[in-house]
């Protein structure tokens, strides 16, 4: 079969690669739609933690499609599906406690296992989600990202009429700021850094699209930018008695100078989210089969996996008046 493979090296090509077989336990997907985003370029680029990862790797871990064949309990060959890509071992203390991306093992489909941006992928059955008939493709593929951003909302213990902020403008800070919409804020403000992303930014539902931060400070302050200056950025600008969200991944190794004074006589919350649970996962799938959540309009970059390696060079493009939301590859049924 075809699929899109990296050795961590920089490089990303379209190449034959061994059809996978299900057995066991184990359920054939046939990839639909793939989203990219920034920590594939990470894979592509060899800069993730070497504990994460498995090369040579077959990218796509954002994906949806659909059953090949029949599966008891899971649907009927053709059925839209939805797959968790963290496969928890179900039984050291964190996957008992409900904190399966923080499993023992840890295992992930495209990090240590395959990827969907292939034309056939393997998954074990009990992480496959149905997805209603009604449910769009351009909303499904955006499951995993969400389901990052909701379980680190979740979290905390929020409150109605929160003021949020949210840095960065690219898919994850803009699924953020859709989210967090949800959650019944006072306000929400995207503190980006690309005046071309503003109308994508105002359909998330945020109330204000900056350049830069304001003077102000904020309940809630969410960092999805992954830089080392924006993590400053989010602490510094959380109000008394508030929450701040690290979404972001910098660079392996970079650190943040912070007054641990600051943190404590102002009662702040700084939270890591890593990934997320099976639980969040859950939560998503069923906004989506309800029709509630319908994130689509993210979409802004659509390539065929023949031409995937283009999908890789809009992914890295920075250009400030370019407009880029989520990059997905259809892959041809």
């Amino acid at each position: 079969m075809k699929a899109l493979v990296t050795t961590g090296h920089g490089d990303a090509d379209v190449r034959d690669w061994p059809s996978p077989t299900a057995h066991g336990d184990q359920v054939a997907v046939r990839p639909l739609l793939v989203g990219m985003c920034g920590t594939d370029l990470e894979l592509i680029d060899g800069s993730i933690d070497p504990a994460y990862v498995r090369y040579p790797l077959v990218l796509g871990h954002e994906w949806v499609g659909q059953l090949v064949n029949d599966v008891e309990g899971v649907g009927v060959a053709g059925r839209r599906v939805v797959v968790e890509g963290i496969i928890p071992c179900g039984e050291c203390p964190a996957c008992r406690r409900g904190a399966t991306n923080l499993c023992a093992t840890y295992d992930e489909i495209g990090f240590t296992r395959p990827g969907a941006m292939a034309e056939l992928i393997t998954a074990p059955r009990s992480l496959v989600h149905q997805l209603d008939d009604a449910v769009a493709l351009e909303d499904a593929v955006l499951a995993e990202p969400m389901a990052v951003v909701w379980r680190a909302l979740t979290r905390l213990p929020l409150r109605e009429n929160l003021s949020v902020a949210v840095i960065g403008d690219g898919t994850i800070a803009l699924l953020a700021a859709y989210l967090a919409a949800t959650l019944a804020p006072a306000d929400v403000t995207i503190i980006g850094r690309r005046e071309a992303q503003r109308a994508l930014a105002k359909r998330t539902g945020a109330t204000n699209f900056v350049l830069e931060a304001p003077a102000t400070r904020f309940d809630l302050v969410i960092e999805a930018a992954g830089t080392v200056a924006s993590v400053h950025t989010a602490i510094e600008h959380c109000a008394r008695g508030g929450s701040v969200i690290l979404l972001g991944l910098p660079p392996h190794g970079s650190g943040v100078e912070i007054a641990p004074d600051d943190i404590v006589n102002n009662d702040v919350i700084v939270q890591g989210s890593f990934s997320y649970t099976r639980d969040a996962f859950a939560d998503v799938v069923a906004h989506l089969n309800a029709r509630q959540w319908q994130p689509s309009f993210l979409l802004t970059h659509r390539y065929s996996l023949d031409t995937a390696q283009a999908a890789v060079t809009a992914l890295r493009t920075n250009e400030l008046d370019v407009v880029r939301g989520k990059v997905v590859v259809e892959i041809a049924p």
